[in-house]
């Protein structure tokens, strides 16, 4: 009877260490999941929502003084800039938790619209190099940072932030895939653009 009951404990006591051994690992891998999510989330790093095409005219103009300012030289162009900007969010500025335990990531802040890159495509036109004054390599390298310089001031009046602001629940939706891959849920109800005010201007 003796053997019989040290048997039974035997099995018992071999299937608790199993069962902890099990929900241990089955712990460790939840943990090992959220911190890979996470990261993955984060390298996606930024997603494109809108791009705009700007046209713009651009005049440069250069002035170099000689013999104590009495004579000047002037170099100048007619720039024709085409450009395309585009705009969209940097993931890498998200805020977010993960609970192993429910399986949950909560969203805790998204950004705000930025730009993202700008490609620029500069045309010359009526260029003219002063008697001293010419252009040189660096100055076109210049010519060509100041175009998107010039393209960035635009980008705010061209109605690109709140095009891409309407798409943000759209970026998110794309994060929510990703979380469900492993079955996970994704909670960003305490975000601003989950409220009714967001959900009017995307519906409009």
């Amino acid at each position: 009877m003796d053997i019989v009951f040290a048997i039974i404990f035997g099995v018992l006591g071999t299937l608790g260490v199993g069962t902890y051994i099990k929900h241990i690992k089955g712990k460790q891998l939840a943990n090992a999941q959220s911190v890979i999510l996470l990261d993955k989330i984060k390298r996606v790093c930024k997603i494109i929502s809108v791009e705009g095409d700007f046209a713009e005219i651009y005049h440069y103009e250069d002035v170099k003084e000689r013999f104590l300012k009495l004579v000047s030289s002037k170099k100048k162009a007619l720039v024709i800039i085409d450009a395309k900007a585009h705009v969209g969010f940097d993931l890498s500025k998200i805020l977010m938790d993960a609970n192993p335990q429910t399986k949950m990531v909560t969203l805790k802040h998204f950004p705000l619209a930025e730009i993202l890159s700008i490609e620029t495509n500069l045309k010359y036109y009526d260029k003219q190099d002063g008697m001293f004054n010419k252009f040189q390599a660096e100055d076109l390298t210049d010519l060509h940072n100041e175009a998107k310089l010039h393209i960035r001031d635009k980008v705010p009046q061209s109605g690109l932030f709140q095009m891409a602001q309407k798409e943000a629940l759209d970026s998110i939706l794309i994060i929510e895939g990703m979380v469900q891959t492993i079955g996970w849920k994704l909670d960003y109800s305490a975000l601003l653009i989950d409220t009714e005010e967001t959900k009017r201007l995307k519906n409009d």
